[in-house]
């Protein structure tokens, strides 16, 4: 199934988004992860690359798992910097040999040490239309509420446009803190016919430095209230969980009444921290769906 019939048939479409293990460690290590986040009902799950698309062939694994041995919808990110063509013709095979339909195609991030990393592509407008060309999957991009780090709102917003206009079928936002600044973004993304269903990223934070190296990364702005909380709670590991958690629960809340058209979570492969906010909202998220 394209995972934009999801949007086309349900309220709120909720998603997770899990990693694959490093080469450390053994391809059965994200059972368990798979395993509890199945039993949470995700109308979908994604699966990302490593930088540079370093674990490109776990990708394929793993989200062929989630498709095939759970019957979840699986979303299997695909990056084309530094690729060719060809290289992309063989993931889309592999894909497709794995009965994969959905696809979210990004430009993926400029490792420091190299610079000279363009073949075929250069942006993912280019990946989405060349995806296109000759398959038949469904394509998820990305989209930045407070605008791409390398970009500026206003440049943001018709790259953005460009990706949509190639055949984009849905938008997964980058984390954010504070839910007007996603709400100012769909207001301005309507004013120049970005009209397909966007799904808010949202991740509960649980270690201030990791947030930290996250948010420099991404360009995720930090609300005065978010950084009390981090600063109140930083040394102290089960209360910071504690308050993320309370956090992410509230951005959540206040976007389900919004009526956001999706909840899209950076699990990092956290169970615990997933279940609770799933759990939750379970009577919320039934009226959303009624």
């Amino acid at each position: 199934m394209k995972i934009k019939e999801l949007f086309n048939n349900k309220k709120t479409v909720i998603s997770f988004e899990i990693f694959p293990p490093n080469s450390n460690y053994h391809i059965d290590s994200i059972y368990k992860t798979i395993d509890s986040l199945s039993n949470l009902n995700p109308d979908f799950i994604s699966v990302t690359y490593g930088s540079g698309g370093s674990t490109r062939k776990r990708t394929v694994e793993i989200a062929s798992i989630i498709k095939n041995n759970y019957n979840i919808e699986a979303l299997a990110h695909l990056t084309c910097i530094g690729a060719d063509k060809k290289e992309i013709d063989n993931i889309l095979r592999s894909l497709k040999q794995n009965n994969i339909e959905n696809i979210l195609a990004l430009r993926g991030d400029l490792p420091l040490e190299e610079k000279q990393l363009f073949k075929d592509f250069t942006h993912a407008n280019e990946l989405i239309n060349y995806i296109n060309k000759d398959n038949n999957f469904g394509i998820a991009s990305a989209c930045y509420p407070e605008f791409h780090h390398e970009s500026n709102d206003i440049l943001d917003l018709w790259n953005l446009k460009r990706k949509v206009d190639s055949g984009t079928d849905f938008l997964i936002t980058q984390i954010f803190f504070d839910n007007d600044i996603l709400y100012r973004f769909l207001d301005n993304a309507q004013k120049i016919n970005i009209n397909i269903p966007i799904s808010a990223g949202i991740m509960p934070v649980l270690n201030k430095k990791q947030i930290l190296r996250i948010t420099k990364l991404c360009g995720s702005t930090l609300p005065k209230k978010f950084l009390r909380i981090l600063e109140k709670y930083e040394y102290n590991e089960k209360a910071l969980e504690q308050a993320g958690i309370a956090y992410a629960l509230e951005q959540i809340v206040d976007l389900l009444s919004y009526g956001i058209d999706g909840i899209h979570f950076y699990t990092m492969n956290r169970i615990k921290s997933t279940e609770h906010i799933i759990n939750s909202i379970s009577n919320i998220r039934s009226i959303n769906n009624e």
